[in-house]
């Protein structure tokens, strides 16, 4: 089944262990991506900031070094994105998905929202992890493929994080005295930042999405089950994405980020209460302490990207 359990005994504990570590792997992949997603808008915040005399103090507190914080952000990250199970995983992704294309065609065109951006952190992990869910469901290296996605979203999360590390301590000085190319690069080009991440959560949520729902079908023995499970999500998602878009109107701010958070797992969690199984119930309550760990790491962009 795995490459390198084949080459073990067969032991009553060795198949779970083997899916504990392809979870891990998994999870360790969206964390990353989050991690590469945080630090490019950091980077264009920051750029913003450093243009703007008003912004200063913003500016400042995102220069901030914080060495410890960004390693729990990926571990705690990792793990939550690991407990999460594949359907209450792809019901994240849809619903985002939902949330995000009503927010977009709201904005009108050419328009972008920084702020959406911060709010789909936790769904892009979930969306990476359905995605491999999906793409690797029976193969014969599953376990190595994952750890070799591992090694290179590893390898981007960091080149990314020292960018976001360069930049903001030394982006004004060499910008300044024309030193160095990376700067010079992004006094032009730092304010395209928006369109590459758009473009790239774009192809990410569409692969998720069809992978959430083939994830969610599997599950089905018939068309009625699928039919009594996907009216009472269709209904609720409708309502919720109408409630947000109104209480986005009216209210702004890390307050309304971290009610629009409370609104949808609680949603969630009812719906599952009446079509779900106990697990999934369970999972509910991961994805809202994942919803709201990355809203606490990353409050200093989110208010940065509220006032811009």
């Amino acid at each position: 089944m795995f490459s390198l359990g084949s080459w073990l005994p067969a032991l009553p504990g060795l198949a779970w262990g083997w899916a504990l570590l392809d979870a891990l792997l998994q999870g360790l992949v969206g964390a990353c991506a989050v991690s590469v997603l945080c630090s490019l808008l950091k980077v264009y915040l920051y750029i913003q900031c450093a243009n703007n005399p008003e912004r200063q103090a913003e500016k400042e507190v995102m220069a901030a070094r914080r060495p410890l914080l960004e390693p729990l952000q990926v571990l705690v990250l990792t793990a939550l994105l690991a407990l999460v199970g594949s359907r209450v995983a792809a019901l994240v992704v849809l619903e985002f998905s939902l949330r995000a294309v009503c927010t977009i065609l709201s904005l009108g065109k050419g328009a972008h929202s920084s702020q959406l951006y911060l709010l789909c952190q936790y769904s892009l992990g979930c969306g990476v992890s359905c995605g491999l869910t999906f793409l690797l469901e029976g193969a014969p290296h599953r376990t190595w493929n994952l750890a070799l996605a591992a090694g290179l979203a590893g390898l981007l999360a960091l080149h990314a994080r020292r960018l976001a590390r360069h930049v903001c301590a030394l982006f004004e000085l060499h910008s300044r005295q024309r030193y160095c190319g990376l700067c010079l690069l992004l006094l032009p080009a730092g304010h395209g930042i928006p369109r590459l991440l758009r473009n790239a959560l774009g192809l990410t949520f569409a692969v998720a999405d069809l992978a959430a729902v083939e994830l969610i079908n599997r599950d089905f023995l018939s068309t009625g089950e699928a039919v009594r499970f996907w009216t009472p999500l269709s209904i609720c998602y409708t309502l919720l994405v109408v409630y947000m878009q109104e209480e986005s109107r009216q209210s702004t701010g890390r307050g309304a980020a971290f009610r629009t958070v409370l609104v949808r797992m609680g949603g969630l969690f009812i719906l599952l209460l009446t079509v779900g199984r106990w697990t999934d119930i369970l999972h509910v309550l991961v994805s809202l302490l994942g919803e709201l760990w990355c809203l606490l790491h990353s409050g200093a962009l989110l208010e940065s990207c509220c006032r811009q």
